[in-house]
């Protein structure tokens, strides 16, 4: 038996109804899950966790689900869920208190390796070296994420890959990922989360797709304090009942079932789940009548808010209660019989706690018995004593211990006695930095790739020319690069809205469905949020997608699901999980408020941990298409939005070219000024350079290709340390990416020891771009304005070289 594993855990059956040996089982894991809860939340207030959240009152329905779920079939649930968790052997109960204690040992907690709260359950879908592992023979939660319902736009592509590996001919060999688009999605929701909108979006996407999601919903009535008549303008049943199939119109199998309804429970699931895995129908299944004994979290007590009605009710309808009588109705056992199976299974419990607990302290105790013998040291070769003694006594006292208090009684030891440098200070001054270093290593990393499949290992193939290459407009060589990417890969998808029929709104994939066909480039509904949903779930189940956000502006529509989902996803996993999903879209200049915009301050906020690509012209676009294929990170490529008919070569070897990442370059040479820029502002910085040439300026102009990662060889610094004097330029907000660069090259590279000018940055105006040719020139930096700057700086350098004409 893996540690940790109760003995009932993986050996319940798919049936409309159960044996009373069977039910008897049952009643183990949910009591053990049960005891589990109430350890946890014991664990939280005697300090030795910092937070709980668990799924006691969802037993009943959960081991409902573990019967019908199957090798592949994918879970996208929340933090509700352990007792499913521990019924498919997605998790053990020592790793459930291992997360609880937040255990940083990949071998203790698999599913974050400490970095994510208890019940946030991921399959380890990589092995070390990053390479995918075989998803048809194990059970799978794809990484869970707090935000509520965040779990649900995710779900429209997992379940959507099951249609694709079920109908699209090119991917019959793909059996890594599937088998013959059988496995079925369950994601999980509680009812207040059912407020979102991300919940309603997917459901309509789901409904639309006809894709195998069983969809269940947890309803305890209340979200936190707030009951569900300040939630919904109804009941969930009513609100749902019009996506019903029937026998002519798209859409689900509706239920509702109630939560301590044993047998209802395993016959509504059994049902749901062979419609959803043979006929590829999607199901909603409302759970009714849910308790939660514990309330919402460690975080408050559900006596402050209920009524005494309804705690007395939930006493009373507890399903673990029910499911008790309902073995005790069939003779299988005996009360005392049944008593003393309980305290069998309180212990239990208790122990793979006590172990998860001492698995997490070993590493600690180590490091607190190096402190405290350096401890001694230091107040042996120290004059000043007192403080010194009292932080030993204080740690030596000390049985349950903590990084953050070790490295804290540290720094207060070397402070105490900083006055009186001895070898015993400088050893535990050396001792603390290698321990700060080692937490480093262990908290700060796995934001990307580290293997060799990272795209940031990709060797740049430069464009190759024939002498008469013809010149083509620039959507027309993206178009080109997209059918050469789908004839060589059969695992690239492509969808948004327009993107399937028309072939996007400026004809990157024109006439390409009619080729490739409509599994594998589609249109999509308005619907932004679970097209970021749609890329993630494909992208988990092995495929390639490239997602279209059709317009900058609106990334802001699917922004929570790209940040906290697709950014955090290697992360917080670390390294278990990948989805190397590409996001298209297309931005900067043009007119009007809502089709002009540069948000990129509010995506290097908010993305780390996506790759974000602006390059200048469509043949640089082709080549990060290239690159990040190659790769198994996810990225974003802003397209040019006024480069589409503008005229370019098209490179000979289209479909090889590639770009490095993190990787400028000098578009313009020059020596009195270094300009930073990117995308569309490029072809204004040159114009700019042409009128400063005429002035006797020397303008070198920087190209960063990409901000995140920016510039990892520090070009930009070696051009700066030519000129001493910098601008950073972009049609951003002020203080947007244009303050990220800046603080990049001054702070990271150490580039303000090079300056001789104050540095300047060249940004759009606070407002959004007004309409018109004279909103945008009064909106955003044009070529005079780039020349009134750069000038102005080499007026304040010489004066009488540039007086100020303007």
């Amino acid at each position: 038996m893996i540690q940790g594993t109760h003995p009932g855990s993986g050996t319940i059956t798919s049936a409309a109804s159960v044996s009373p040996e069977e039910a008897l089982r049952d009643y183990r894991l949910a009591y053990a899950s049960r005891q589990a809860s109430l350890l946890g939340r014991r664990e939280v207030l005697t300090g030795k966790a910092k937070f709980g959240i668990f799924g006691d009152g969802k037993e009943l329905p959960q081991l409902a689900i573990a019967k019908v779920f199957r090798p592949g079939d994918i879970r996208s649930g929340y933090y509700r869920d352990q007792t499913f968790a521990f019924a498919t052997g997605i998790a053990t109960f020592r790793e459930f208190f291992a997360q609880l204690f937040a255990d940083t040992q990949v071998e203790n907690d698999p599913h974050s390796g400490g970095r994510q709260m208890v019940s946030h359950f991921a399959t380890r879908l990589v092995d070390k070296d990053g390479n995918w592992l075989n998803q048809t023979g194990m059970p799978i939660s794809s990484a869970d994420a707090a935000p509520t319902a965040s779990q649900m736009p995710r779900i429209t592509g997992l379940a959507q890959a099951s249609v694709l590996y079920r109908h699209s001919p090119v991917l019959a060999g793909q059996t890594q990922f599937s088998n013959k688009g059988q496995e079925v999605v369950f994601g999980t929701i509680g009812n207040a989360s059912c407020a979102e909108g991300h919940f309603w979006e997917t459901l309509n996407a789901l409904g639309v797709l006809q894709a195998p999601a069983i969809i269940s919903i947890w309803d305890d009535e209340y979200g936190i304090s707030v009951p569900n008549e300040f939630q919904l303008t109804k009941s969930l049943s009513q609100l749902l009942a019009g996506f019903q199939r029937t026998e002519n119109t798209r859409g689900f199998d509706i239920y509702t079932v109630r939560a301590w309804d044993y047998e209802e429970l395993i016959q509504v699931y059994t049902l749901a789940a062979d419609n959803a895995r043979t006929h590829h129908v999607p199901s909603i299944i409302h759970v009714t009548e849910v308790t939660q004994p514990q309330g919402h979290s460690t975080s408050g007590s559900h006596e402050r808010y209920k009524t005494l009605d309804r705690l007395g009710w939930e006493r009373k309808f507890d399903c673990l209660l029910h499911l008790r009588e309902y073995i005790l109705r069939q003779g299988v056992t005996t009360e005392a019989e049944l008593q003393a199976i309980e305290q069998a299974e309180k212990k239990w419990v208790q122990h793979e706690k006590q172990e998860a607990w001492k698995q997490y302290q070993a590493g600690l105790e180590s490091d607190a018995r190096e402190l405290i013998a350096l401890g001694r040291q230091l107040v042996q070769a120290t004059a000043s004593k007192t403080e010194l003694r009292e932080l030993l006594s204080s740690l030596e006292k000390t049985k349950e211990y903590a990084r953050r208090e070790l490295l804290g009684t540290a720094h207060k030891m070397l402070l105490a006695a900083r006055s009186h440098p001895t070898p015993a200070l400088a050893q535990l001054a050396s001792w603390r930095r290698e321990k700060v270093a080692a937490g480093d290593r262990i908290y700060d990393n796995f934001l990307h790739s580290e293997t060799a499949h990272s795209p940031t290992e990709v060797r740049e193939v430069a464009p190759v020319y024939a002498a008469d290459a013809q010149e083509v407009s620039g959507y027309q060589i993206l178009n080109q690069c997209f059918n050469l990417i789908f004839e060589r890969n059969p695992l690239v998808v492509a969808f948004g809205e327009d993107v399937g029929y028309l072939g996007d709104v400026n004809q990157g994939f024109a006439d390409l469905q009619k080729k490739y066909g409509p599994l594998r480039i589609m249109d999509t509904g308005i619907r932004e949020a679970t097209i970021m949903g749609q890329a993630i779930g494909l992208a988990l189940r092995g495929l390639r997608p490239i997602a279209e956000i059709q317009y900058l502006d609106y990334l802001l529509y699917g922004i929570q699901t790209l940040s906290d989902d697709l950014a955090t996803l290697h992360y917080r996993t670390k390294g278990g999980q990948k989805a190397p999903a590409i996001i298209r879209t297309r931005g900067h200049r043009l007119e009007g408020i809502w089709h002009a915009g540069s948000p990129l301050g509010m995506m290097l906020s908010s993305l780390r941990g996506i790759h974000i690509a602006v390059p200048r012209n469509m043949v640089q676009a082709a080549a990060f298409y290239n690159t990040f294929l190659q790769g198994d990170d996810p990225a974003i490529i802003v397209e040019v939005l006024n480069g589409y008919r503008l005229k370019e070569r098209l490179p000979d070897n289209l479909s090889q070219i590639t770009l490095p990442l993190g990787v400028p370059e000098v578009i313009r040479q020059g020596h009195d000024v270094t300009l930073v820029t990117y995308g569309a502002c490029c072809r204004v910085a040159q114009e700019a350079a042409r009128q400063l040439e005429d002035a006797g300026i020397s303008l070198e102009i920087l190209d960063v290709r990409t901000l995140l990662p920016f510039d990892r060889h520090h070009m930009i610094l070696d051009s700066l340390k030519k000129t001493n004097r910098i601008v950073f330029l972009d049609e951003d907000v002020p203080g947007g990416a244009s303050a990220y660069m800046m603080q990049q090259v001054l702070e990271v590279q150490g580039g303000y020891y090079h300056l001789d000018a104050p540095p300047r940055t060249i940004t759009a105006k606070e407002h959004r771009t007004a309409y018109a040719d004279d909103g945008d020139y009064f909106s955003k930096p044009q070529a005079e304005h780039v020349f009134q700057a750069v000038y102005e700086i080499m007026h304040e350098a010489d004066p009488r070289a540039y007086p100020i004409f303007f």
